[in-house]
């Protein structure tokens, strides 16, 4: 059996080796830290100036920083606050930063963003807080200062141009089915008053009154599903303005058939009859009503967060922020199905207790029908109404999603960031030392020879 040999090395003899060889190896050690030492000094000066934000992350505001990743051409990271982060990362934030630094024009010609990012930029998240830091490291402290807080304003400025462009474009669709509810609100009262004339009825007997004060609850219900599907469709149609041509993908995603969507849809609707027939019979102040509501809350959440599940596991999509969109493009047309087929199973309860009313004569009949659908036309109009008021109180909240802690500081010109003369070297010293000990291996092989 062949053995190799192994070359061993006594380290006593290398030590006795570098020994004799002291002033070598001190000139190389010395030299290579005094080298490191001249150019830590001859490195310019560089300072760091931070500007501390906060970021409040919400439904609206994580949707707007997706659709601006989206719009750039970015992937999205998988937290809003990293979503934020990567924004301030963008051309649009940081190429009116580079046109206005003093630097060379050529140099500033063909710096590109991101470049400049990495090489004078550290944004981070504080210990995965909503805490954001935007540190910019610049050749004088004016520089640093003016980098670092540009950087923040440039983003605000961007974010609030944002959230009012998809506000305004909801708001716009939204305005045009208040619009047409009003229309319809109006020709329902002038039929219901024409009426009203032509058989001089102006009020029902207290008999016919109570039959339709029971069937309020139906109504107010009807309305408001009649409200969340024209609102929930004003919010599809804004989406699919902001998606493009990736809006067919989503409608191939037929998220409806998911077996566990189908169930909670049903038991939604089940529910909503539940409430229903409560609200007949008690207030909303009722401890019945109440539980009722808080159940139909319950499974509306898990609905959601179903579909928010469903969504993010199945949908093939070219970006994250893509997602993020066709999400609520497809969240929207979930509530607009359920609200229908809870429509439809109210409506349907409603026509079975209004067979009660067949007994009261037909003029009677035809007047109660025609109040009741004023009615239920007037509340859908007043409700958008209010949803619009709300979007726009939202538009004014949107801009706020991220405020300033701390401004960017001026950094003391006595004290820069850079070079870090100490670590140089000590990097020097080390390399020294590395360099000693491969000119004492060799110094050893040749005795060892």
């Amino acid at each position: 059996m062949e053995q190799q040999n192994e070359e061993s090395i006594d380290l006593g003899k290398l030590m006795h080796v570098l020994a004799d060889r002291k002033k070598t190896v001190g000139k190389i050690v010395g030299g290579c830290t005094a080298l490191a030492l001249i150019v830590a000094f001859a490195l310019p000066k560089t300072y760091e100036s931070t500007t501390t934000v906060q970021a409040r992350v919400r439904g609206v505001g994580v949707t707007e920083a997706s659709q601006a990743m989206m719009a750039m051409g970015m992937g999205a990271a998988t937290s809003p606050v990293m979503n934020y982060i990567e924004l301030m990362k963008s051309n649009t934030v940081l190429q009116p930063i580079i046109d206005e630094l003093d630097w060379d024009e050529d140099k500033k010609k063909n710096l590109l963003p991101k470049d400049f990012a990495k090489k004078n930029l550290k944004i981070e998240n504080v210990k995965q807080t909503n805490i954001i830091t935007v540190t910019a490291e610049g050749k004088s402290p004016e520089e640093a200062q003016m980098i670092s807080q540009h950087v923040v304003d440039n983003f605000l400025q961007m974010m609030t141009d944002m959230n009012k462009e998809t506000q305004s474009l909801l708001m716009q669709f939204l305005a045009e089915r208040i619009e047409n509810a009003r229309k319809e609100a109006e020709e329902a009262r002038n039929k219901f008053a024409n009426y009203q004339q032509e058989h001089g009825i102006y009020s029902p007997d207290e008999q016919a009154k109570a039959a339709v004060n029971k069937m309020n609850a139906f109504d107010e219900a009807i309305s408001q599903m009649k409200v969340s599907q024209t609102a929930n469709q004003a919010k599809i149609d804004s989406v699919t303005a902001k998606l493009g041509d990736v809006k067919a993908n989503s409608i191939n995603f037929q998220i409806s058939d998911n077996p566990t969507v189908q169930g909670l849809r049903d038991k939604i609707v089940a529910q909503q009859l539940e409430v229903v027939s409560l609200r007949q019979k008690y207030t909303d102040e009722n401890p019945a009503v109440i539980r009722a509501q808080e159940q139909l809350g319950q499974l509306q959440q898990s609905l959601t967060n179903e579909v928010n599940a469903v969504v993010g596991s199945k949908y093939a999509t070219s970006t994250p922020a893509q997602a993020a969109l066709i999400q609520e493009q497809i969240s929207a047309q979930v509530a607009i199905d359920v609200s229908k087929a809870s429509e439809e199973a109210i409506a349907k309860r409603r026509d079975e207790k209004q067979k009660k009313l067949d007994a009261f004569p037909q003029k009677v009949q035809d007047y109660m029908d025609l109040q009741r659908d004023t009615k239920i036309k007037e509340e859908i109009y007043s409700n958008l109404q209010t949803r619009f008021e709300q979007n726009r109180i939202q538009q004014a909240m949107d801009s706020m999603d991220v405020q300033i802690v701390d401004s960017a500081n001026l950094p003391d010109v006595d004290r820069p960031a850079g070079p870090r003369k100490g670590l140089i070297t000590l990097i020097g010293f080390v390399i020294g030392c590395l360099i000693s000990i491969g000119y004492g291996l060799i110094c050893y092989k040749k005795q060892e020879a």
